[in-house]
Protein backbone atom coordinates (compact mmCIF):
# COMPACT_ATOMS: atom_id res chain seq x y z
CA UNK A 1 0.00 0.00 0.00
CA UNK A 2 1.51 3.48 -0.94
CA UNK A 3 1.92 5.56 2.14
CA UNK A 4 2.00 9.36 1.87
CA UNK A 5 4.13 12.22 2.59
CA UNK A 6 4.07 15.89 1.31
CA UNK A 7 5.61 18.81 1.69
CA UNK A 8 3.98 22.45 3.29
CA UNK A 9 4.73 26.03 3.12
CA UNK A 10 3.77 29.27 1.28
CA UNK A 11 4.70 29.91 -1.13
CA UNK A 12 4.96 26.44 -2.50
CA UNK A 13 4.78 26.42 -6.34
CA UNK A 14 9.10 26.48 -5.97
CA UNK A 15 9.51 24.02 -3.99
CA UNK A 16 11.94 20.88 -5.46
CA UNK A 17 11.11 18.31 -2.23
CA UNK A 18 8.37 16.03 -4.41
CA UNK A 19 11.11 15.60 -6.97
CA UNK A 20 14.04 15.07 -4.26
CA UNK A 21 11.88 12.66 -2.52
CA UNK A 22 10.66 10.81 -5.63
CA UNK A 23 14.57 10.35 -6.42
CA UNK A 24 14.89 9.16 -3.19
CA UNK A 25 12.01 6.67 -3.01
CA UNK A 26 12.83 4.99 -6.70
CA UNK A 27 16.43 4.71 -5.21
CA UNK A 28 15.62 2.74 -2.39
CA UNK A 29 12.71 1.03 -3.23
CA UNK A 30 10.14 3.05 -1.50
CA UNK A 31 6.39 2.83 -2.39
CA UNK A 32 5.24 6.40 -1.56
CA UNK A 33 3.79 9.65 -2.96
CA UNK A 34 4.94 12.73 -2.35
CA UNK A 35 3.17 16.33 -2.65
CA UNK A 36 2.71 19.43 -2.02
CA UNK A 37 0.24 21.55 0.31
CA UNK A 38 -0.24 25.36 -0.39
CA UNK A 39 -0.45 26.13 3.43
CA UNK A 40 -3.04 28.63 4.71
CA UNK A 41 -1.21 30.88 7.88
CA UNK A 42 -4.98 31.24 9.18
CA UNK A 43 -5.62 27.82 10.26
CA UNK A 44 -2.07 25.78 9.43
CA UNK A 45 -3.53 22.79 12.18
CA UNK A 46 -6.54 22.52 9.82
CA UNK A 47 -3.93 21.75 6.51
CA UNK A 48 -1.98 19.08 8.81
CA UNK A 49 -5.18 17.42 10.37
CA UNK A 50 -6.91 17.15 6.56
CA UNK A 51 -3.46 15.74 5.71
CA UNK A 52 -3.32 13.36 7.94
CA UNK A 53 -7.51 12.40 7.70
CA UNK A 54 -6.61 11.63 4.12
CA UNK A 55 -4.18 9.57 4.91
CA UNK A 56 -0.68 11.49 5.23
CA UNK A 57 1.83 9.87 7.39
CA UNK A 58 4.50 12.60 7.44
CA UNK A 59 5.36 16.16 5.99
CA UNK A 60 8.50 18.37 5.52
CA UNK A 61 7.54 21.77 6.83
CA UNK A 62 9.07 24.97 5.16
CA UNK A 63 8.59 29.01 5.69
CA UNK A 64 6.54 30.26 7.24
CA UNK A 65 4.79 27.34 9.22
CA UNK A 66 7.93 25.83 11.14
CA UNK A 67 7.48 27.59 14.72
CA UNK A 68 3.62 26.64 13.76
CA UNK A 69 4.48 23.29 13.07
CA UNK A 70 6.78 22.27 15.98
CA UNK A 71 3.95 24.42 18.60
CA UNK A 72 1.15 21.79 17.01
CA UNK A 73 3.76 18.78 18.12
CA UNK A 74 2.63 16.60 20.97
CA UNK A 75 6.11 15.38 21.38
CA UNK A 76 9.43 17.03 19.78
CA UNK A 77 13.14 15.95 19.26
CA UNK A 78 15.56 17.65 21.33
CA UNK A 79 16.47 19.56 18.28
CA UNK A 80 13.20 20.70 17.85
CA UNK A 81 12.69 21.87 20.86
CA UNK A 82 15.86 23.61 21.90
CA UNK A 83 15.38 25.11 18.18
CA UNK A 84 11.74 25.81 19.35
CA UNK A 85 11.09 25.28 15.30
CA UNK A 86 9.84 22.27 13.35
CA UNK A 87 10.81 21.46 9.56
CA UNK A 88 9.44 17.47 9.30
CA UNK A 89 6.41 16.13 11.08
CA UNK A 90 5.78 12.51 11.19
CA UNK A 91 2.31 10.99 12.56
CA UNK A 92 2.38 8.07 14.80
CA UNK A 93 -1.40 7.19 15.99
CA UNK A 94 -3.05 10.41 17.73
CA UNK A 95 0.78 11.62 18.24
CA UNK A 96 2.58 14.63 15.98
CA UNK A 97 5.72 14.20 16.57
CA UNK A 98 8.41 16.69 15.55
CA UNK A 99 11.96 17.02 14.51
CA UNK A 100 14.42 19.52 13.05
CA UNK A 101 16.75 18.98 10.17
CA UNK A 102 17.90 22.09 8.96
CA UNK A 103 21.06 22.54 10.62
CA UNK A 104 22.09 19.04 10.71
CA UNK A 105 21.55 19.38 6.75
CA UNK A 106 23.27 22.53 6.29
CA UNK A 107 26.35 21.55 8.04
CA UNK A 108 26.30 18.38 6.32
CA UNK A 109 26.63 20.25 3.00
CA UNK A 110 28.79 22.97 4.10
CA UNK A 111 31.48 20.36 5.95
CA UNK A 112 31.06 16.71 3.57
CA UNK A 113 29.63 18.24 0.25
CA UNK A 114 31.48 21.14 0.41
CA UNK A 115 34.93 20.41 2.04
CA UNK A 116 34.78 23.08 4.75
CA UNK A 117 35.18 21.45 8.49
CA UNK A 118 33.84 24.49 10.82
CA UNK A 119 36.02 23.64 13.51
CA UNK A 120 38.39 26.65 14.27
CA UNK A 121 36.20 28.50 11.75
CA UNK A 122 35.00 32.45 12.65
CA UNK A 123 32.08 31.44 11.24
CA UNK A 124 28.44 34.54 10.50
CA UNK A 125 25.19 33.58 10.49
CA UNK A 126 22.65 36.51 8.95
CA UNK A 127 19.83 36.48 10.13
CA UNK A 128 17.63 35.12 13.12
CA UNK A 129 14.42 33.55 11.54
CA UNK A 130 13.57 29.72 11.82
CA UNK A 131 16.55 28.45 9.86
CA UNK A 132 19.12 30.25 12.04
CA UNK A 133 17.64 28.73 15.07
CA UNK A 134 17.64 25.09 13.72
CA UNK A 135 21.42 25.66 13.00
CA UNK A 136 22.57 27.14 16.01
CA UNK A 137 23.13 24.15 18.29
CA UNK A 138 25.12 21.58 15.28
CA UNK A 139 27.00 24.48 14.27
CA UNK A 140 28.06 25.33 17.72
CA UNK A 141 28.75 21.61 18.19
CA UNK A 142 31.30 21.39 15.23
CA UNK A 143 34.00 23.94 17.01
CA UNK A 144 34.44 26.77 15.38
CA UNK A 145 35.93 29.59 17.05
CA UNK A 146 32.94 32.10 16.84
CA UNK A 147 29.89 31.90 15.67
CA UNK A 148 28.65 35.55 15.34
CA UNK A 149 24.68 36.52 14.38
CA UNK A 150 23.31 39.69 13.00
CA UNK A 151 20.02 40.89 12.48
CA UNK A 152 17.95 43.83 11.30
CA UNK A 153 15.84 43.27 14.66
CA UNK A 154 18.85 43.34 16.66
CA UNK A 155 16.74 42.43 19.96
CA UNK A 156 15.61 39.41 18.19
CA UNK A 157 18.45 37.88 17.41
CA UNK A 158 20.05 38.91 21.04
CA UNK A 159 16.85 36.68 22.74
CA UNK A 160 17.90 34.01 20.55
CA UNK A 161 21.16 34.16 21.35
CA UNK A 162 19.97 34.65 25.44
CA UNK A 163 18.17 31.35 25.06
CA UNK A 164 20.83 29.50 23.82
CA UNK A 165 23.42 30.58 26.43
CA UNK A 166 26.88 29.56 24.61
CA UNK A 167 30.09 31.55 25.04
CA UNK A 168 30.95 31.17 21.70
CA UNK A 169 28.21 32.41 20.18
CA UNK A 170 27.61 36.25 19.93
CA UNK A 171 25.60 39.25 18.37
CA UNK A 172 26.75 42.60 16.51
CA UNK A 173 25.09 44.70 14.70
CA UNK A 174 25.49 44.89 10.65
CA UNK A 175 27.17 47.82 11.38
CA UNK A 176 29.46 46.33 14.01
CA UNK A 177 30.70 43.92 11.43
CA UNK A 178 33.03 46.49 9.71
CA UNK A 179 36.66 45.66 10.01
CA UNK A 180 35.65 41.28 11.11
CA UNK A 181 36.26 38.72 8.29
CA UNK A 182 34.58 35.60 8.71
CA UNK A 183 35.98 32.25 7.23
CA UNK A 184 31.79 31.27 6.60
CA UNK A 185 29.42 33.39 5.80
CA UNK A 186 25.77 31.99 5.71
CA UNK A 187 23.14 34.59 4.13
CA UNK A 188 20.06 33.09 6.04
CA UNK A 189 17.68 36.36 5.28
CA UNK A 190 15.07 36.68 2.95
CA UNK A 191 16.63 39.39 1.16
CA UNK A 192 17.75 37.41 -1.70
CA UNK A 193 14.21 36.36 -2.77
CA UNK A 194 13.39 39.39 -3.37
CA UNK A 195 16.67 40.49 -5.14
CA UNK A 196 18.30 42.25 -2.44
CA UNK A 197 21.62 42.54 -0.50
CA UNK A 198 21.36 42.62 3.21
CA UNK A 199 23.61 45.35 4.64
CA UNK A 200 26.67 43.71 5.30
CA UNK A 201 30.15 45.15 5.25
CA UNK A 202 31.82 43.82 1.78
CA UNK A 203 34.88 42.98 4.06
CA UNK A 204 33.73 40.56 6.19
CA UNK A 205 34.95 38.01 3.84
CA UNK A 206 37.81 36.03 4.89
CA UNK A 207 40.71 35.16 1.84
CA UNK A 208 39.46 31.47 1.91
CA UNK A 209 35.92 32.00 2.86
CA UNK A 210 32.82 29.90 1.89
CA UNK A 211 30.24 32.41 1.01
CA UNK A 212 26.84 30.25 1.30
CA UNK A 213 23.39 31.27 0.48
CA UNK A 214 20.43 29.85 2.17
CA UNK A 215 18.14 30.06 -0.79
CA UNK A 216 18.52 27.93 -3.79
CA UNK A 217 17.99 27.79 -7.27
CA UNK A 218 18.13 32.14 -7.60
CA UNK A 219 21.81 31.68 -8.78
CA UNK A 220 24.10 34.55 -9.01
CA UNK A 221 22.14 36.46 -6.03
CA UNK A 222 23.27 40.23 -4.46
CA UNK A 223 25.30 38.26 -1.87
CA UNK A 224 26.88 35.66 -4.04
CA UNK A 225 28.02 38.72 -5.79
CA UNK A 226 29.07 40.93 -3.39
CA UNK A 227 31.43 37.73 -2.36
CA UNK A 228 32.86 36.98 -5.77
CA UNK A 229 33.51 40.36 -6.15
CA UNK A 230 35.53 40.47 -3.08
CA UNK A 231 37.32 37.36 -4.36
CA UNK A 232 35.89 35.06 -2.42
CA UNK A 233 36.85 31.50 -4.75
CA UNK A 234 33.84 29.08 -3.09
CA UNK A 235 30.22 30.52 -3.52
CA UNK A 236 27.70 27.78 -2.94
CA UNK A 237 23.85 28.03 -2.25
CA UNK A 238 21.34 25.95 -0.52
CA UNK A 239 20.15 23.28 -2.61
CA UNK A 240 22.92 20.65 -1.15
CA UNK A 241 21.34 21.91 2.24
CA UNK A 242 17.87 20.89 1.24
CA UNK A 243 18.70 17.97 0.15
CA UNK A 244 20.66 16.67 3.15
CA UNK A 245 17.73 17.83 5.04
CA UNK A 246 15.44 15.96 3.36
CA UNK A 247 17.86 12.86 3.22
CA UNK A 248 17.38 12.81 7.20
CA UNK A 249 13.69 13.48 7.13
CA UNK A 250 13.53 10.38 4.60
CA UNK A 251 15.32 8.27 6.68
CA UNK A 252 13.69 9.04 9.96
CA UNK A 253 10.22 8.09 8.17
CA UNK A 254 11.62 5.72 5.88
CA UNK A 255 14.43 3.74 8.57
CA UNK A 256 16.48 3.92 5.20
CA UNK A 257 18.59 6.46 4.55
CA UNK A 258 19.01 7.48 0.44
CA UNK A 259 22.22 8.83 -1.24
CA UNK A 260 22.51 12.54 -1.81
CA UNK A 261 25.49 13.03 -3.77
CA UNK A 262 23.92 12.20 -7.01
CA UNK A 263 20.23 14.77 -6.40
CA UNK A 264 22.77 17.82 -5.61
CA UNK A 265 23.97 17.09 -8.95
CA UNK A 266 21.11 16.95 -10.83
CA UNK A 267 19.66 19.61 -9.01
CA UNK A 268 22.71 21.66 -8.71
CA UNK A 269 22.48 24.75 -11.18
CA UNK A 270 25.58 27.29 -12.06
CA UNK A 271 25.93 30.59 -10.02
CA UNK A 272 25.56 32.90 -12.96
Amino acid sequence: MTDHYAVIGRPINHTKSPLIHGLFAATTGQDLEYGAIEGSPEDFAGDVQRFRAQGGQGLNVTAPFKLQAFQLATESSERARLARAANALKFEGEQVVAENFDGIGLLRDIEVNLGQPLAGKRVLLLGAGGAVRGALLPFLAAGPTELVMANRDGRKAAELAQEIGHPLLSVRSYAALEGETFDLVINATSASLVGELPPVPAGVFAQAALAYELAYGKGLTPFLRLAREQGVAQLADGVGMLVEQAAEAFAWWRGVRPETRPVIDQLTLPLT
